[in-house]
């Protein structure tokens, strides 16, 4: 594999709500590795300073039927962040990033913060590599469902 750039994507994600983050330049034989992730609540007040995401690599959902946010054993999620802030502004960070992650097409993020609707701000650092077209195709079947 050859890198051939960094990128940085952030934005805001509403609670409950599945965002897509187009990736996709419909090549088979570039795509991305999440590098960072990092994730913060929009709102630092007591009732909705904390927040857990996720990113895959297809839309699963907001909650999954099993119910869990975080899910290690599912093979579409690649990345994981959580967050929990005091009201006198600090605040834990922490995530997990699977580092064979590999993602051909687009990322999907989706979080909870808590059940107040309060929305969460996110940061993702991506390298952008080139490889074979065989690799491409391994890396989009082991980034779907397999059950």
């Amino acid at each position: 594999m050859k890198k051939i750039g960094q990128y940085t994507t952030r934005g805001i994600v509403s609670e409950g709500v599945v965002e897509k983050i187009q990736l996709n330049d419909g090549k088979f034989n570039t795509g991305y590795k999440v590098i960072d992730f990092k994730i913060l609540s929009a709102s630092l007040s007591s009732s909705g300073n904390s927040a857990a995401a996720r990113l895959s690599t297809e839309d699963v959902g907001a909650m999954p039927s099993s119910g869990r946010m975080i899910n290690m054993q599912d093979n579409r999620e690649i990345a994981w962040a959580v967050t929990a802030g005091a009201t006198n502004g600090s605040a834990y960070v922490d995530s997990v990033v699977d580092p064979d992650n590999l993602v051909i097409e687009d990322l999907y993020i989706s979080g909870q913060n808590g059940g107040t609707n309060v929305a969460i701000c996110f940061m993702i650092t991506l390298e952008k590599y080139e490889f074979s077209d065989w690799r491409g195709a391994l890396a989009m079947v082991r980034n779907r469902s397999q059950g």
